[in-house]
């Protein structure tokens, strides 16, 4: 596995969807690449400060504009 495939098959490690064969492949690469290793404990990190900078209820203040809020909020539904 090169380190473009490890970055392409990140998101669904994380997710726990790699087939066992490829999920063995993805940490087999992980074991043996620093950097990849490093580039996952760095996006780790960052889902979990965006999960706690972001929640939920957190009110929208009143001076953002509607279309924006429509905007984020299609935009987080497409990913």
């Amino acid at each position: 596995m090169t380190c473009r495939e490890f970055v392409d098959f990140l998101m669904a490690y994380l997710d726990r969807e790699l087939a066992g064969d490829t999920r063995g492949v993805f940490e087999q690469h992980m074991d043996l690449c620093p950097n990849c290793r490093e580039y996952l404990v760095t996006y780790e990190d960052t889902i979990r400060a965006g999960q706690l900078a972001c929640s939920e209820d957190d009110a929208v203040p009143d001076d953002v504009p509607e279309q924006l809020i429509s905007a984020i909020l299609a935009a987080r539904d497409l990913s």
